[in-house]
């Protein structure tokens, strides 16, 4: 197959690594969408990829091109190649369907379900509080969302840091930070190599609610307390009977790594220009950039090379002058 339909299916395996550098340099909320927008690119041309293997393949049929009164030998390739190809391609694309469809139904589910369980105690407003003894607090979206903690949670805070840990967990619903989880599980369903953006994801959206709630409180110290107690008094095997796996909680993630960027000054003093900081945060954006655009510009190639075979063949087929694609164009089914 030429290079051109193969880039897309490679180019996470560069992407990937220079999207992560690239969002520990960035402001939480900007790291979140680099990352989930990062992982749409890829998955898309991923997909497009697949579809082209899938379609110059396809064409090689009789049956096939039939329908559309193709000459076969003149859409080029080997058929040797490109059908088992195709086959390959179909056999993903089915797979992937599947999957993603299996894991909609299956964080629709969980979200149902908790708010079924939800929905037997009393609420405050947007408040959900559980009669548990093993402190937990996590947010569950929904119409309304709602800010789920139990009772354990409740005596393990003072008063003060009960408000940051629900303004964090507000942050989260409103920012619909589980659609970013989501975005990139479905991505990561498209292409493996995506799932190593997730960790960095569910990161920079820990951070973006902590400094949300930092800032709707006023005291970053607080903040920082609030999630470092409720991290060690939670117990994940206690918590983990009532929590759903799709949502967000302010005691996930590497809280010391997020309580240390909250006692750190709000606003550093700036860093004289061209540091190594910058030169390595200005390469990775390079990188990032000219991955997505080879992987989107080999798609559009590979694309544009299948539709002028197409239109050249059919053309042919129903005797009408048409101009040969150049040599080497006419590339989508060939080797």
């Amino acid at each position: 197959m030429i290079v051109a339909v193969w880039i897309p299916l490679l180019m996470p395996l560069l992407a990937v690594p220079a999207a992560r550098r690239l969002a520990e340099s960035l402001a939480p909320r900007a790291a979140a969408w680099l990352l989930t927008g990062c992982a749409v690119a890829l998955a898309g041309c991923t997909t497009a990829a697949l579809g082209l293997l899938l379609t110059a393949g396809a064409l090689r049929l009789p049956p096939v091109a039939a329908l559309d009164h193709l000459s076969l030998p003149l859409l080029g390739g080997d058929p040797a190649v490109s059908v088992p190809a195709a086959g390959a391609a179909a056999g993903l694309l089915g797979a992937t369907a599947l999957a993603v469809v299996h894991r909609i139904r299956r964080h629709h589910t969980e979200l149902r379900t908790a708010r079924l369980a939800t929905d037997a105690h009393p609420t405050s407003g947007d408040l959900c509080v559980l009669p548990h003894a093993a402190p937990d607090a996590y947010a569950l979206p929904g119409r309304p969302g709602r800010v789920v903690v139990t009772a354990g949670m409740l005596r393990a805070l003072p008063p003060d840091e009960r408000e940051a840990l629900f303004a964090h967990e507000r942050a989260h619903l409103a920012g619909r930070h589980h659609l970013f989880l989501l975005t990139a599980a479905l991505a990561a369903v498209c292409h493996p190599l995506l799932r190593p953006l997730r960790a960095p994801l569910a990161y920079a959206l820990e951070r973006w609610a902590d400094e949300t709630a930092a800032s709707r409180v006023g005291d970053r110290r607080v903040t920082a307390r609030a999630i470092g107690r409720a991290a060690l008094a939670a117990r994940p095997a206690a918590t983990a009977a009532h929590r759903p796996g799709t949502v967000l909680a302010a005691t996930t993630g590497p809280v010391p790594r997020r309580v240390a960027a909250l006692l750190a000054p709000e606003r550093p003093a700036p860093p004289p220009p061209r540091t190594a900081v910058h030169g390595r945060r200005l390469i990775a954006a390079v990188a990032l950039l000219a991955c997505l655009g080879l992987s989107a510009a080999s798609a559009l190639d590979a694309a544009t090379d299948l539709h002028e075979s197409l239109r050249f063949t059919s053309a042919h087929a129903f005797g009408f002058p048409a101009v040969a694609p150049a040599a080497g164009q006419v590339r989508c089914a060939g080797r």
